[in-house]
């Protein structure tokens, strides 16, 4: 006798505006959250805000749908630890650009545990721009993050000694582009200085540039989180890349950070992005060179295990669900 499927405990529009506002905590460039969802009665759709995209950094917007693609893939995550499995439709209008991603098709099949403790992680994961520890990332949490990634349709090498050498190198030519454009400064500022849910606070902003290998952004002015003595050389730094080079590659994209991340946060491993060195066209010419021609890069990530011996940085700021998230096509029904 075949056993069927429980039914889901609460309606349909209650975990799509859950599965929303869960997405608020994803990871995204200068923590601009530019995203907003529509929750309609079977659907979910997903949007890119153009006021909160990095003008000056980001004129294309790939960071902003990268950003918008990590909140897409924690909405997925918390629709299927709530029993929903949705059918995913990216860049369903083509005269509508911004339309990202359209949730629908839901059938409900039951919780998935994995995605429960993904859940989880979501709460806690935090970009934590300190140096890591001179523990080693272990290659088993190496291996599993690398599966999370490409199973997300995104491919990710790690890098070696003289190719991390070469990151070096073009990260330090990066920052010295955007210190020396006057609206990059600007627009920095701006995110660095908000009083709100958007925005970087001084406490998740290092003190002092950290000793490392691979220089860290220069967020042009200190922040209040202390960097301590250590330096990047157990860390590992990995890129994310694929074969096009598309809006809806770098949706994929944020998608695949998203799953690497939450699956580092649960392994116990740091990640931190780096998006300078992407958002420069010189140096994004140059990561095309490490992966020899053979792909288009969308992110660098650094890997490592935080330092136990000193409190890590607060969680950033969040922008509250009414800001990101319509619920009016469904209020009251």
């Amino acid at each position: 006798m075949s056993q069927e499927t429980p039914g889901p405990d609460r309606p349909l529009t209650t975990a799509l505006a859950e599965a929303a506002a869960t997405a608020g905590h994803a990871p995204s460039v200068h923590n601009t959250q530019p995203w907003r969802w529509r929750v309609l009665p079977d659907t979910l759709e997903l949007r890119v805000v153009r006021d909160r995209q990095l003008v000056a950094a980001d004129p294309e917007g790939r960071l902003s749908a990268l950003s918008c693609g990590a909140a897409l893939h924690h909405a997925r995550v918390a629709l299927s630890a709530e029993g929903w499995r949705p059918a995913v439709e990216r860049m369903p209008e083509p005269a509508d650009p911004d339309l990202l991603a359209r949730l629908t098709g839901l059938t409900h099949v039951g919780a998935d545990p994995d995605a429960m403790r993904l859940v989880q992680c979501m709460h806690v994961r935090h970009t934590d721009r300190r140096p890591v520890s001179e523990e080693p990332v272990p290659t088993a949490a190496l291996g599993d993050i690398t599966k999370a990634v490409v199973a997300e349709g995104v491919q990710f090498q790690l890098l070696d000694q003289d190719q991390v050498l070469e990151l070096a190198a073009a990260a330090s030519h990066a920052a010295t582009v955007e210190a020396e454009d006057p609206q990059q400064r600007e627009e920095l500022a701006y995110w660095t200085s908000r009083a709100g849910g958007a925005g970087l606070p001084p406490e998740v902003l290092p003190g002092a540039a950290p000793e490392t290998t691979v220089p860290a952004r220069d967020f042009g002015r200190p922040g209040t989180l202390p960097v301590g003595p250590g330096h990047d050389r157990a860390a590992v730094y990995a890129l994310l890349y694929g074969d096009e080079d598309e809006p809806v590659d770098w949706l994929r994209a944020g998608e695949a950070l998203s799953a690497g991340w939450l699956t580092a946060t649960r392994l116990g491993v740091s990640v931190v992005p780096l998006s300078g060195v992407v958002e420069v066209p010189g140096t994004r010419q140059t990561l095309r060179g490490l992966l020899a021609g053979m792909g288009h890069p969308y992110l660098v990530l650094r890997l490592g295990i935080a330092d136990p011996a000193h409190a890590g940085p607060p969680h950033t700021p969040r922008l509250a669900v009414e800001q990101v998230v319509d619920t009016s096509a469904v209020r009251g029904a």
